[in-house]
């Protein structure tokens, strides 16, 4: 017969469970978050690295366009599997549960603005509007030089909005992770392993 420490020892013991986000929605994030370091990188490479580079600089673009349009379809079907079929978890509360709501939005919004001034952009500096040379987007809207300068720019702080908000979310989940020391950041793993919960 079992004594009653070992028993109470059995019933007090933390249940084994935890709760990770779904596989589609895990790879809808780390695609958006592969896209935005790529295409901002080869923005900033064409500008700054091969202003004047006849080669790389139409390589760069062309290829900054056509990873723009990918971007734009991921954006919307991630917004329909949010609102159709993710797995949602239960909210962080307090303060940094607050934050990181209105820091999540925030980065949702500049996404799809980011898209719409993308394309926008580039009917209206009419210049080829293709993905990888495989079909070509339509044009919604005539070239005016004079609009495209005003969305250029647009276009350019949006980028550096969603890359400062990208940073400070990333450096949040390493805090969750290194100094509170949660399970936040296992979330978005796809290694699915069985972590008791605390």
């Amino acid at each position: 017969m079992p004594s009653k420490t070992r028993y109470a020892s059995s019933v007090t013991q933390p249940s084994v469970e935890f709760e990770y986000y779904d596989t589609s929605t895990l790879i809808f994030h780390w695609l958006t978050a592969i896209l935005v370091l790529v295409l901002f990188g080869t923005a900033m490479v064409w500008n700054y690295v091969t202003p004047h580079d006849h080669f790389w600089r139409p390589v760069l673009e062309a290829t900054h366009v056509s990873l723009g349009i990918w971007f734009a379809v991921v954006i919307l079907l991630r917004l329909i599997w949010r609102f159709t079929g993710m797995r949602h978890l239960p909210a962080e509360v307090g303060i940094s549960g607050t934050l990181s709501r209105i820091m999540y939005w925030l980065l949702y919004i500049l996404l799809v603005a980011q898209s719409v001034l993308g394309f926008v952009l580039r009917w209206r500096q009419g210049e080829d509007f293709t993905f990888f040379g495989w079909f070509t987007m339509p044009a919604i809207l005539g070239p005016d030089r004079d609009m495209a300068h005003t969305f250029e720019e647009l276009h350019n702080w949006v980028a550096w909005a969603i890359i400062i908000l990208s940073a400070g979310h990333a450096a949040a989940a390493l805090v969750h992770h290194y100094v509170l020391e949660d399970l936040t950041l296992r979330r978005m793993s796809f290694r699915r392993t069985v972590i008791p919960r605390r």
